[in-house]
C-alpha cells in the first residue's frame, strides 16, 4: 500500500457486495483496495473524507448523440462531456449520427476521434453505424475499435443515415455475427408507423397516436427472429413499449442473445403531463402513459430490461417548434439523468444499488468496459459523489448542455452530484471544472 496516492472515505460506498462504509484506496488512476471505513491510511496517501455523501462508481452512458463534427451547434464534445461530468457520468459511448460525416467507415471514425481528443472531459468511446450499403465497412470499423453498430429499422430523421429493411438487417447481422460483434437497434417498424394517423400540430395525443406501441412490438419481434437465425448478439435501444416486454422475456428465457435498455424520460415523465405544444418532450419512440411506465419499472426490477441510458439527442432551440410533426425528436438528458432516475426510483422502493446496476455496472458490461462500472480493486478510479437526500429545482440556465432545452425545467429532483472523479482526479466539484482529462476508448480497452 505504500504507493497509495488517495483514500476516499465515505459512510456509504456502493460496492458490488452492497452499500457499506468503506475507505477506497487509489493509486495510478485505479482502485487498489476497498478497506473498512476506519482502516489505517496507507503511508503518504491523501485522505478525502466524504462524510455522509455516497460514493458511487462513475456512470457509464452508452447512448449519447454528441453530433460533432458537422452539427456541433446542436451539442459537441466539450459541452456534452462537461454536462455528463456534472451529472456523475465518467464514460460515454457516442452514437454514429447525427454527426457529419456519420461514423460509418474507419476514415469517418478517425475524423471523429481527431475532434474528440482535444475536448473530452470524460472518457469517450464510439459506436459504428450499419447502413444499407456499408456491409463491407463493418469489419474494418470493428477492427478500428468501435463497440458495436447502430441500426435503424425505421427512418432515422437524418438523410445521411438511412434505415435497414429486413433483408438489409439480415445481411448486416450475418456479417456482424461472423466476427462476434454487437448490433444495437432503434426498433420501430416503418409499416406500422406508416399505417398510424399522422396529423401533426401541437397536440401531444396526436403525436403519440402516430408512434404506436405496436410499431415497437413488431420491430422487436422481427429483431428477435433475426437474432435467433444468426445466433447474433443484439441490443434494443430506448424501449418505451411495455407491451414488448413479454416477447423479450420469452426470448431471453429461450437463450436469445438480447439485451434491452430504457431511458430516464420514459421512467420519470408521462404522456398525461405533456402540455400541448411542448415539443421539448418529443422523442422517438415517445413518452407513453403512466400505466405503461409502471411496466417498464417492473421490467427493470425483474431484469427483463437490463440498463438505463440517456439517449441524449439535442438540437438547437429553433428546431423544437410547437408542432410535434416538425419538431426535432430528442431529449437532452446527460446532466440530469442520475437525479431523474433516482427521484423516481426512491419513490418506488429502489435503492442506489439498483440505480448503479442499471446505469453503471450493466452499461459497462454491455460495452465490454471491464475497468468501469464498479467500486472494486482493479477498476478505474471513476466516481460520482452524491448527496442522495438533497433536492434541487432544475434551472435550464444552470445546465452545461450547449442548448438548454429540457422537459425537466422547474422540476424538483433528488440527488445532488457533489463531485465527479476520473481515474482518481476530481474533474468537477461545485460547478468548477478542470481542463479536459478524458481518454478515447476502444473495444479492446
Amino acid at each position: 500500500m505504500s504507493d497509495a496516492e488517495l483514500v476516499l472515505r465515505s459512510r456509504c460506498v456502493i460496492t458490488p457486495e452492497g452499500a457499506r462504509a468503506a475507505s477506497v484506496v487509489v493509486a495510478g488512476g485505479a482502485i487498489t483496495a476497498v478497506l473498512p471505513y476506519d482502516a489505517d491510511v496507507p503511508a503518504g496517501a491523501r485522505v478525502e473524507d466524504l462524510g455522509d455523501d455516497v460514493l458511487l462508481p462513475g456512470l457509464v452512458d452508452t447512448h449519447v448523440h454528441v453530433n460533432e463534427p458537422g452539427r456541433t451547434e446542436w451539442e459537441g464534445f466539450w459541452t456534452a462531456t462537461r454536462a455528463a461530468a456534472a451529472g456523475g457520468i465518467t464514460t460515454l459511448v457516442d452514437m454514429p449520427l447525427n454527426s457529419l460525416p456519420p461514423t460509418t467507415t474507419a476514415d469517418h471514425l478517425r475524423t471523429k476521434k481527431e475532434v474528440a481528443a482535444r475536448k473530452a472531459h470524460i472518457d469517450v468511446g464510439f459506436w459504428g453505424g450499419a447502413l444499407p450499403d456499408n456491409v463491407a465497412d463493418l469489419r474494418p470499423l470493428h477492427d478500428a475499435g468501435v463497440f458495436g453498430f447502430k441500426a435503424f429499422l425505421s427512418p432515422s430523421g437524418v438523410d445521411e443515415f438511412p434505415h435497414l429493411d429486413q433483408g438489409q438487417l439480415a445481411r448486416s447481422l450475418a456479417e456482424i455475427a461472423g466476427f462476434g460483434g454487437l448490433l444495437v437497434v432503434h426498433a420501430e417498424d416503418p409499416h406500422h408507423l406508416a399505417a398510424a394517423p399522422q396529423q401533426g400540430g401541437p397536440k401531444y395525443a396526436d403525436f403519440l397516436a402516430g408512434r404506436p406501441r405496436d410499431a415497437e412490438n413488431a420491430a422487436v419481434a422481427n429483431l428477435i427472429a433475426q437474432a435467433k437465425r444468426f445466433d447474433a448478439r443484439v441490443h434494443v435501444l430506448h424501449l418505451s413499449s411495455g407491451d414488448a416486454l413479454p416477447l423479450i422475456a420469452a426470448a431471453k428465457a429461450e437463450g436469445a442473445r438480447i439485451t434491452v435498455e430504457t431511458c430516464p424520460h420514459y421512467l420519470a415523465l408521462t404522456a398525461e403531463e405533456v402540455p400541448d405544444g411542448a415539443s421539448e418532450f418529443k422523442c422517438c419512440p415517445p413518452i407513453r402513459e403512466a400505466a405503461n411506465q409502471d411496466l417498464l419499472w417492473r421490467a427493470l426490477a425483474d431484469g427483463t430490461i437490463d440498463c438505463v441510458v440517456t439517449d441524449h439527442s439535442p438540437s438547437t432551440a429553433d428546431l423544437k417548434t410547437g408542432d410535434f410533426a416538425t419538431a426535432w425528436g430528442g431529449i437532452s438528458g446527460l446532466q440530469l439523468s442520475l437525479s431523474a432516475v433516482w427521484t423516481e426510483a426512491r419513490k418506488r422502493g429502489h435503492g442506489l444499488e439498483d440505480v448503479v446496476r442499471w446505469m453503471s455496472t450493466r452499461t459497462a458490461q454491455l460495452a465490454g468496459l471491464g475497468r468501469k462500472g464498479a467500486v472494486e480493486a482493479g477498476r478505474d478510479a471513476d466516481f460520482a459523489v452524491l448527496a442522495p437526500d438533497e433536492t434541487f429545482t432544475v434551472d435550464p440556465a444552470a445546465l452545461q448542455h450547449r442548448n438548454r432545452v429540457t422537459p425537466y425545467a422547474g422540476r424538483t429532483l433528488y440527488g445532488v452530484v457533489r463531485s465527479t472523479w476520473l481515474r482518481g482526479e476530481r474533474i468537477v466539484a461545485d460547478g468548477e471544472f478542470t481542463e479536459p482529462k478524458g481518454r478515447l476508448l476502444d473495444r479492446t480497452g
